[in-house]
């Protein structure tokens, strides 16, 4: 009896994108980009894009469906090559100083200011608005799960504590892109860390919720 079992697949090898495709698609994010520093979102063409880039239209649709793709696409790419990455805070710690990442994530933020209170104005981009509530949320329910967070007498979701905090964040971030004179990126980051204690610390709400004070004690007694 041939007791002998076929050997298992060899992995196939990651895909590579074609140099060509790769350069062109740089092309494309830079054209925009350098776009939207100068004016509204809403006043760029894929004309406009397409000759910024030196190709013509016909290769700018290969490559994106609509202005709103490639943006967000751009952005996306500016903060990981900025080693900005939102999505690598996880897991959340307890320090009560924000991570490096956070504060390189505001940097980016600082340095593209311009470019983000468009994206994320009345007038921007709802996709690229889309994503960073994405990726918040993420973040903030995963991190309320893994501490322990508890609904309370409100019976609260997680999923709808998650959307306020996140909401609550992606307000103060715009806020804070408009002020002038601008806050430096540390005290923004500390604002932001601190919006994120519920999804950072063992449910240090519960106390409000059950009507008991730091204490240990109920409020009042």
């Amino acid at each position: 009896m041939d007791l002998r079992t076929d050997p298992p697949p060899a992995a196939q090898p990651e895909a590579r994108t074609d140099p060509r495709i790769a350069r062109t698609r740089r092309l494309l994010h830079d054209a925009l980009l350098s776009l939207a520093r100068e004016r509204d979102l809403d006043t760029i063409a894929v004309a406009d894009i397409a000759d910024r880039a030196t190709i013509n239209r016909s290769t700018f649709y290969q490559h994106y469906p609509d202005k709103e793709t490639l943006l967000a696409d751009a952005l996306d790419e500016q903060a990981r090559l900025a080693g900005a990455d939102l999505s690598a805070l996880l897991p959340l710690d307890e320090s009560d100083q924000p991570p490096a990442l956070l504060v390189r994530y505001l940097e980016h933020l600082d340095e593209n200011a311009a470019l983000y209170r468009r994206a994320l104005g009345e007038t921007g981009s709802p996709l690229t608005t889309a994503r960073l509530r994405r990726r918040m949320t993420t973040i903030v329910t995963t991190g309320l799960e893994g501490h322990g967070f508890s609904p309370g007498e409100e019976d609260l979701p997680v999923a709808i504590a998650a959307a306020s905090i996140t909401g609550s964040l992606i307000g103060v971030l715009t806020a804070w892109l408009e002020m002038t004179p601008r806050p430096s990126t540390e005290r923004a980051a500390s604002w932001v860390w601190q919006m994120l204690v519920p999804a950072r610390q063992h449910d240090p709400f519960s106390a409000e919720r059950t009507g008991t004070a730091r204490c240990g004690s109920p409020c009042g007694t």
